[in-house]
């Protein structure tokens, strides 16, 4: 089986460049200086979120994304913006609800990670392969579905179970100091 990188499996590094690294960090260094009830609607970012992903990861919708530069780069940018008010919501919340903010990690980790699994065990391409003029499959083939899949598997869980221990661990530094004794 070739395990190269394919069309696939690019576009699933940029997702995850995008929406694990860049939209996070942003919120961190940039957004985390702008007022924090901006982003309080985290049951409304999450939710966005999920939508808007599985919609992109609709077989013909990916299939039109793949084939489409000025699509591909318009979806690149929505995933990129939900991401970015998802991390907003979940990385500001006030210390009385992180709970919220690892509750709406976990179920976004667990819907990508479905759809990791259904790129990786579907047993043929669920997305679209084209057949070359010698007869050689291009676009997206079976492997680089797979390989896609098995990045996102490996990556959703790596990103998404980090900020929840760092939203955990925050949280308990904080109960700690509020009910440490005056001294």
């Amino acid at each position: 089986m070739d395990w190269s990188i394919g069309p696939l499996s690019a576009n699933m590094l940029q997702h995850i460049a995008t929406m694990n690294v860049i939209a996070p960090a942003a919120v961190v260094f940039v957004l985390r200086h702008l007022p924090s009830n901006l982003w309080r609607s985290w049951h409304w970012a999450t939710a966005v979120q999920l939508c808007v992903f599985w919609m992109w990861h609709a077989p013909p919708v990916m299939n039109a994304a793949m084939a489409s530069s000025a699509l591909h780069v318009f979806m690149q940018f929505s995933l990129f913006a939900v991401a970015l008010w998802f991390w907003a919501s979940v990385l500001t919340l006030p210390s009385s609800r992180r709970w919220v903010g690892i509750f709406s990690l976990l179920i976004t980790a667990k819907l990508f990670c479905l759809l990791a699994a259904l790129m990786i065990f579907a047993g043929r391409p669920i997305f679209a392969m084209n057949m070359g003029m010698d007869g050689v499959p291009t676009g997206i083939t079976l492997a680089d579905q797979e390989l896609a899949g098995l990045i996102m598997i490996v990556a959703c869980p790596l990103f998404y179970v980090s900020a929840g221990v760092y939203i955990a661990a925050k949280w308990l530094f904080e109960l700690d100091a509020e009910n440490r004794p005056a001294t």
